[in-house]
């Protein structure tokens, strides 16, 4: 159906934009971490004169971090690629405790609210019975949002007999017999018949009705 795909679509875009949003908070707060812990181990390593890492230099890094919260939390390693250089480090869990996360947590409460509202609209269409957005209730036809579609008397008959076809498709003359039993050519009030219900139909739904070769009627969904 139609309306669960744009619902579905809708939930993806929230949970794309909440992510992105995440992300793009967390980047730039890396980025002010490493900034800060950069320039703190340059300070620390100005004042030793020496890149040799001691307790004195690790004190040194600590007391020039500018962001409180990576006081303890920050750690100096040595990188072995570039000579044994001294490297800060900061876990990712730091970071994004440090990162605004506030913006997209109200997006991914939307995205929860959202997801429940499509899993609620499931199970309601599901116990409709739908096919194609169409569901028969107390012996009319309705749409996803319970509205009644309007048929004459005929079109009701024809449908129900479709409806109820286990592969929702019946013969002409099936349709015929039962429609116009003392009729001996009905074809043409059948053709006529059908042309008038199928605007209606597909207006309403996502079905139609196709015929097979001119010997068969059937509801497919679009």
């Amino acid at each position: 159906m139609k309306q669960q795909r744009y619902a579905v679509v809708v939930l993806f875009a929230l949970i794309v934009a909440s992510s992105m949003l995440s992300m793009k908070s967390y980047r730039a707060t890396e980025e002010l971490v490493t900034n800060d812990m950069n320039q703190a181990l340059a300070k620390a390593l100005d004042e030793q004169q020496s890149d040799v890492i001691s307790a004195d230099t690790i004190q040194a890094f600590n007391s020039h971090l500018q962001i409180e919260a990576l006081k303890g939390n920050a750690v100096l390693s040595v990188d072995t690629k570039k000579g044994f250089r001294p490297r800060p480090q900061v876990s990712r869990a730091t970071i994004l405790s440090l990162s605004d996360q506030r913006p997209s947590m109200v997006l991914w409460s939307m995205v929860l609210l959202w997801g429940f509202f499509c899993l609620r609209q499931h199970k309601r269409l599901s116990a409709l019975g739908l096919y194609g957005g169409l569901a028969l209730q107390d012996g009319r036809f309705v749409n996803a949002k319970g509205i009644e579609v309007k048929l004459t008397p005929m079109q009701q008959q024809l449908m129900e007999m479709l409806w109820h076809s286990p592969s929702h498709k019946l013969s002409k003359a099936e349709i015929c017999d039962a429609l116009w039993p003392k009729k001996e050519d009905a074809n043409a009030t059948l053709y006529t018949l059908i042309r008038r219900m199928k605007p209606i139909i597909e207006e309403h739904s996502n079905l139609k009705i196709e015929s097979d070769r001119g010997k068969s009627y059937g509801l497919t969904i679009r």
